[in-house]
């Protein structure tokens, strides 16, 4: 697999990278989630903007700028976010001032429109089947056809933020297979917000790993996955190594693609988030005259 060159604007390049890695990937859905979730809630136009607008400005700009010629001007626009989500409040909530929240990220199989599928993995399948957790649990639905965006996955963490009671230095993002390169990327988008990252069976470009290097990660993957390659954990691991970061990676030595089923059964994965706090990034020292 491979990805285009980064842009100059992060962004874009993390788009285009999760969407030239997962093009020519089918991802199948596995087994039915049993039992009730928490009921969707659903995002809608956390920032809006008629996409027809444009400043009469930015019009008048264009219309003076003659043939031949080039004007300076400016993109002014806004961009619309809506994602369905499942969200999971935890036994107490009202008796706690702020909570952990741990947001789930699904694989390509439970894309769509029915917040059903994405119960079919992960925490949303524990909670549906009775598991209570200590966290505020987000857990969103890609729309069918589409990759991870980082800008979406942010807006939706800020409108969360500013509604429910969260400790803002305990945030955590994991997520599986798609997901799992989405919780890579959504941390070098903005990598000053995440406490802690546990990505399943995904991978990354090692550069992005400078944005994020003190952030803590906790990575699983199967040594005989043959969807996505042990070797991009690994080698995602190794450069926030390099660069100075705390990571560690559980491989499965008998498991395929799914890895997922073991890591979010395992209890001590809990324990661990609840015990990771967001570290704030050091100013840097000022320059020599």
């Amino acid at each position: 697999m491979t990805y285009k060159k980064a842009s100059s604007v992060l962004a874009t390049s993390l788009g285009l990278g999760l969407a030239a890695l997962f093009a020519l990937a089918q991802f199948a859905a596995g087994e039915t989630a049993a039992g009730e979730g928490k009921d969707p809630v659903k995002v809608v136009e956390k920032t809006v903007a008629d996409p027809g607008t444009v400043k009469p400005e930015s019009a008048q700009t264009s219309q003076q700028t003659s043939p031949g010629g080039q004007k300076p001007c400016k993109l002014d626009r806004s961009v619309r976010v809506a994602l369905d989500y499942l969200l999971y409040l935890p036994a107490g909530y009202e008796q706690q001032k702020s909570w952990p929240l741990l947001l789930f990220l699904h694989g390509a199989g439970e894309r769509g429109n029915d917040l059903e599928l994405v119960k079919v993995h992960g925490p949303p399948k524990l909670i549906a089947a009775g598991k209570e957790f200590p966290f505020v649990v987000v857990s969103p639905q890609c729309p069918k056809g589409r990759w991870w965006q980082p800008h979406e996955l942010t807006a939706l963490l800020d409108e969360i933020v500013e509604t429910y009671r969260i400790d803002q230095d305990r945030i955590c993002v994991t997520g599986l297979s798609m997901g799992g390169f989405g919780t890579w990327a959504v941390a070098a988008y903005t990598p000053e917000r995440f406490a802690a990252l546990v990505p399943v069976c995904g991978g990354g470009e090692a550069y992005w790993t400078r944005e994020f290097a003190r952030v803590p990660v906790w990575a699983f993957h199967g040594a005989k996955d043959s969807v996505v390659p042990l070797e991009r954990s690994e080698k995602m691991v190794e450069a926030i190594k390099k660069h100075g970061g705390s990571a560690k990676l559980t491989a499965y030595p008998e498991a395929g693609h799914d890895s997922w089923t073991e890591t979010y059964n395992n209890p001590e994965l809990y324990e661990w988030l609840l015990q990771q706090k967001r570290v704030q990034k050091k100013p840097e020292a000022p320059s020599g005259k």
